[in-house]
Parts: structure tokens; sequence; C-alpha cells
């Protein structure tokens, strides 16, 4: 019986172990995103070329889930967004169906990162859309 309630602690005590190591990676891509300001430096919806479009746009990330659309140095939108680290996906979204912030919209698969890069894809109705993003 005594074998079973320590083999019990063992597994609650590494369950909490594996939630805590989660938690600090998370918070540690948080600090990442909201430290900085990004800009799109490549950007294709299928075989079109949509990079200049995002020319005039920083984008800051704040811990609260909302982010900045910054043009000549002020806000001009801001929307949402989540990071879900063990799906490896980006999701944001802005109230607006005008391009090029529109083309930001919906939930973007990390294929590769770094901290001052990140390039994503989602695909539309068969096309793919392939974002890159750089800490400026």
């Amino acid at each position: 019986m005594k074998n079973i309630y320590l083999l019990l602690l063992c597994c609650i005590s590494l369950t909490s172990c594996k939630k805590f190591i989660d938690a600090q990676v998370e918070n540690a891509a948080l600090g990442v995103v909201t430290e900085g300001q990004w800009k799109v430096t490549a950007f294709t919806k299928g075989t079109e070329n949509k990079t200049s479009l995002f020319s005039p746009y920083t984008f800051q990330f704040q811990p609260n889930e909302t982010v900045d659309a910054i043009r000549d140095s002020r806000v001009e939108k801001t929307g949402t967004w989540k990071v879900n680290i063990m799906a490896r996906t980006i999701t944001s979204f802005f109230n607006t169906s005008s391009e090029p912030l529109s083309l930001l919209n919906g939930t973007y698969t990390i294929t590769n990162s770094s901290t001052t890069t990140v390039d994503a894809s989602q695909t539309i109705n068969g096309e793919v859309w392939v974002l890159h993003l750089d800490k400026i």
C-alpha cells in the first residue's frame, strides 16, 4: 500500500513539473513576441506577392493578446492574437476586410522560428498563404 502512495505521489509530481515547464516555455515565448516590434518582410498569397502592401506597417504584440498595426508612428488598427506553443500556431484577427491587415486573419502554422524571425503559413480554399516576420 505504501508503494502505491509513493507511485501516486511521483505521478502527481511529474505532471506538476511538466505543467510548470510548459508554462515557463510559454512565458519565454510570450516575452520574445511582445518585446519589440515586428515587420512583415515577405507575404505571398498563392502565387501573388503581397509583401509591398505591408511596407508601411510594423506590429506590436501585447501581453494581453492584442496586436497593434502601426503606420506612420501611430496605431492604425488593433487586433487580437493568440499563440499555441504545443500546436505551433498563431491566430490573429483584425476586424477589417481591407488588405493588407485582413490577410493576417486566421490561424497560421509556424513552420520555422527564432527569437527574431517567424515563418508561418495557412491554406485558404486550397491556396497557400506564406508569411515571414522579422523583429526590428
